[in-house]
């Protein structure tokens, strides 16, 4: 165990310094049509001056509730493409931010496999992309891979192409896990979303994976009215952000920012805990690594000061 803690303190020292050194390329998987918080995460990242950003690719998020209900969120739910409307939303910020050059491929419209399992992949542009990225890299390279949705596009990746397995880490957020009790729980959106990625994930040996639960995340919380008043409607991509509030939650006083306490985190791991875990007791025996806490009070601080430093 105490060896276990020893590489693992190892690893993020390591990815501290890649930070650091702006040499760590990133790719990130996002349902940016679903909430608001996945636009908030979206722009921190590609903002960051440490990393490079090689990809942002779309995810889907079907759910039961488009069948049943007439709207989901602001959406028509009969007429909503989900993976087409995460598409569209992540080319309006990128060209708001009048960032060019990073590539934005369309992801898979639906799940791995079929509602009663098997792993069959769902190709799309953002998975040939992905794989193109990786086989891209320099012998000394990994591409951290953030995901903020269903994990149907990562998977079918490795599914498609294995041999790029041992070239990604992923850091994905999604499920629920109770670090004193040690349970897991896959009744969460992200993971129902494609349970049949996230168990091919929880199972495939090597794979380097990095959750954070939504129970580590919860505490990163904002304030309609601070934020409203926080974000500049003169600058594009802030008029997006504030909008995306009034528009789909204009009744909630607060938000949980769940998808930007993932990349807060990952751009800043001296603000949250990492702990090595076993995987759930239904899937493969292995250790894999879960976000315990998070310094939520510092990590909205630093997406502020962020978002002020780069008006200039």
């Amino acid at each position: 165990m105490m060896l276990r803690k020893i590489l693992l303190s190892f690893l993020l020292f390591i990815s501290g310094l890649l930070h650091a050194n702006g040499q760590q390329k990133v790719w990130l998987d996002t349902d940016t049509g679903n909430e608001m918080d996945d636009l908030y995460a979206l722009v921190r990242l590609v903002l960051d001056p440490d990393i490079e950003v090689v990809g942002i690719s779309s995810a889907h998020f079907n759910n039961p509730d488009l069948l049943v209900f007439e709207k989901w969120n602001a959406y028509d739910a009969k007429t909503l493409n989900t993976v087409e409307e995460s598409q569209r939303l992540n080319e309006e910020l990128m060209s708001a931010m009048q960032i060019t050059g990073i590539p934005l491929p369309l992801g898979a419209d639906r799940q791995i496999g079929r509602a009663w399992g098997q792993q069959d992949p769902r190709d799309s542009p953002a998975v040939q992309e992905l794989i193109r990225q990786v086989k891209m890299l320099k012998d000394d390279e990994f591409l951290d891979v953030l995901t903020l949705g269903a994990l149907t596009n990562i998977a079918s990746a490795v599914i498609i192409a294995p041999e790029i397995l041992p070239r990604i880490r992923v850091f994905s957020l999604g499920a629920r896990y109770n670090p004193n009790t040690r349970a897991w729980n896959k009744n969460e959106f992200n993971i129902r979303n494609d349970l049949n990625a996230f168990d091919y994930l929880l199972n495939l040996e090597g794979f380097d994976f990095t959750v954070m639960p939504l129970d580590a995340a919860f505490p990163l919380q904002f304030d309609r009215d601070n934020t409203y008043e926080q974000l500049k409607d003169a600058i594009p991509v802030e008029k997006i952000l504030a909008d995306r509030w009034r528009i789909h939650n204009p009744q909630d006083k607060t938000r949980i920012m769940w998808d930007l306490a993932l990349v807060e985190a990952y751009l800043k791991p001296g603000l949250a805990k990492i702990a090595e875990v076993n995987t759930p007791p239904e899937n493969k025996v292995r250790n894999i690594r879960v976000y315990t806490w998070i310094d939520h009070e510092k990590l909205a601080a630093d997406f502020w000061k962020t978002l002020n430093e780069n008006r200039n």
